[in-house]
């Protein structure tokens, strides 16, 4: 997706992101196990190791249908911290709803390995309400709390809204962890039907798509113009964080990394949150 490794795309352009990161204070990084095929855990781990900085790691385990019992969730675990260099990770999270073994099943797991000391907050990703739901009183009849659930949430996909997940998650006290909070870039606003992203994005996002959002893009340019110059991506990064939500945006330079702390210390106000809502709702699909 992201062209990793293809030339001007390297391990030290990430170590330079992670080191950047870490000097700004920001320090929550999030994994998974599958990313890379643990290559991102070992990356990850490798940065950890060269830091004396104090960082917070969220890693995630995928339940594959050919995994059956707790246990494997807690090899899988092991196997994601010795490729990180951790004793614990802060953060445990399930990848996917389950396509083998119910939701309370994998929920007892979670419980396990905060009992065993070797996760510090458990949580779950890409699940719908009623499945987050049992996660949460599955964990919660043995004393644990559900921290997080991390699903795609942007201005321009805003199902977690529709579809009640965001109020639940509020209504629980569960973090909702926004993945892709830019649409993978979309709304940057770099891109134009004349400009179009490259790789698999492509397919995506073509150029009647990139039309049809302009009115969204030419808002959030509007938007960051009034909040003393602000970009798009930080007007679309605020928006999330307003609506309640912990959005963890990709970095590979930085300069990415400065963008998105731009995001922090100010707050869009309730008639800009509307008017942004409004617009994404009309061109969004």
């Amino acid at each position: 997706m992201w062209g990793y490794g293809k030339g001007d795309y390297t391990d030290a352009d990430l170590r330079a992101a992670f080191e950047a990161a870490v000097a700004s204070g920001a320090v929550f990084f999030d994994t998974a196990e599958v990313y890379g095929l643990g290559r991102s855990e070992r990356l990850l781990g490798r940065f950890i190791g060269e830091t004396e900085a104090e960082v917070i790691v969220a890693t995630k385990f995928m339940p594959f249908p050919w995994r059956l019992t707790r246990q494997q969730l807690l090899w899988a675990l092991h196997r994601s911290l010795r490729r990180l260099g951790l004793d614990h990770v802060d953060l445990y999270q399930i990848h996917w709803p389950p396509l083998a073994g119910s939701i309370a099943h994998w929920a007892e797991a979670l419980a396990d390995v905060v009992e065993a000391g070797l996760a510090r907050h458990v949580g779950v990703s890409n699940f719908s309400v009623m499945q987050m739901e049992e996660a949460f009183e599955t964990l919660a009849r043995r004393g644990i709390i559900l921290a997080s659930n991390q699903v795609e949430y942007n201005l321009l996909h805003r199902t977690p809204e529709k579809n009640g997940l965001l109020q639940t998650c509020k209504d629980l006290g569960v973090t909702l962890i926004a993945y892709s909070p830019l649409r993978k870039g979309i709304l940057t606003g770099k891109y134009t039907p004349d400009n179009l992203p490259s790789g698999a994005r492509r397919r995506l996002f073509d150029a009647a798509y990139l039309v049809r959002i302009k009115p969204l893009i030419d808002l959030l340019k509007e938007m960051g113009r009034n909040h003393d110059g602000k970009t798009p991506t930080q007007v679309a990064l605020n928006w999330t964080i307003c609506k309640g939500a912990v959005p963890i945006p990709g970095v590979k330079t930085p300069k990415h990394v400065a963008s998105n702390l731009g995001a922090l210390g100010w707050r869009l106000t309730e008639d800009e949150i509307a008017q942004l809502d409004q617009v994404s709702a009309e061109v969004a699909v």
